[in-house]
């Protein structure tokens, strides 16, 4: 069963939020009205607010303590910027095992909370941007993966070598991948600078692992309206679109941009060189 934090905090905004409320229209006048009667009022004839709060119920003063931290957090999460935590080596060498990252949330547009319609485009996503999305064979799991192919896009992948729109995607290969703690699986493999091309012209390098000789998927494929097609960086080891399709725009969570803290649950060690690193 996975944990819903979006789903618990709706809901304890939404309780904490009723509670407030109803104490400051009917239930907090109420008591007031009572310690006037029964003398708690002192001389002056008006309600001691000590009073009144010495004998709110224990649930009015939560919901006052609660309300405002978790609508903050609430309205942070949803429109601002939301935390991850990398559990896979699936975006290896850009992301790796231990790092925790942060999404943006509103590059693609402001989307309300649980039911994820848009109510404010902002962006569009961009080839090459890597992003988050909610998986769709299984809307409950996150993943991470890089926008290849955008909608109407022409995608074919053959072994190592990618085409999009008929043209090769240059790459050229720069070392060997150390593959340290958790990240020791692929240790060995090439590290390879890709050069995707984006549609303004511009081109995003990036590098990726290969492992030379692992069969890969071979396919041609094109992307349609409102889906995208996505890659890990650790090519030869990526759960991907290759294998189940296409991303729709409405499973996009966000675009991923800093890593914030690295820890490796593993060895119990932090990777403070990491820290701050920005994700391209």
């Amino acid at each position: 069963m996975n944990f819903d934090l979006e789903f618990v905090l709706v809901v304890g905004v939404f309780l904490t939020g009723v509670i407030w409320l109803l104490d400051a229209r009917w239930w907090g006048p109420k008591r007031r009205k009572l310690a006037y009667e029964a003398g708690l009022s002192g001389s002056t004839g008006v309600a001691d607010e000590k009073a009144d709060t010495s004998i709110a119920p224990w649930y009015v003063e939560y919901a006052r303590s609660f309300f405002p931290v978790l609508l903050v957090v609430l309205l942070l999460r949803s429109f601002v910027a939301e935390p991850f935590r990398i559990p896979s080596g699936s975006m290896m060498p850009t992301l790796l095992v231990g790092d925790f990252i942060l999404v943006n949330k509103f590059d693609f547009g402001l989307r309300l909370p649980l039911i994820h319609t848009k109510i404010l485009p902002i962006g569009e996503p961009q080839r090459g941007d890597v992003v988050v999305f909610r998986y769709p064979r299984d809307p409950a799991i996150d993943y991470i993966k890089r926008i290849i192919g955008l909608p109407g896009d022409t995608i074919t992948y053959d072994g190592n070598k990618l085409y999009i729109n008929g043209k090769l995607v240059e790459t050229k290969a720069i070392g060997r991948f150390p593959g340290e703690g958790p990240n020791h699986l692929m240790g060995g493999a090439t590290v390879e600078q890709e050069d995707l091309p984006r549609r303004n012209g511009t081109v995003v390098k990036h590098d990726i692992l290969i492992i030379p000789g692992r069969p890969v998927p071979t396919g041609t494929v094109v992307v349609p309206k409102g889906e995208y097609f996505v890659m890990g960086d650790n090519r030869d080891d990526s759960n991907d679109s290759r294998y189940w399709g296409f991303v729709p725009q409405k499973n996009l969570v966000g675009r991923a941009f800093l890593i914030w803290f690295n820890w490796d649950f593993q060895d119990g060690q932090a990777d403070f060189h990491r820290i701050g690193d920005l994700i391209h």
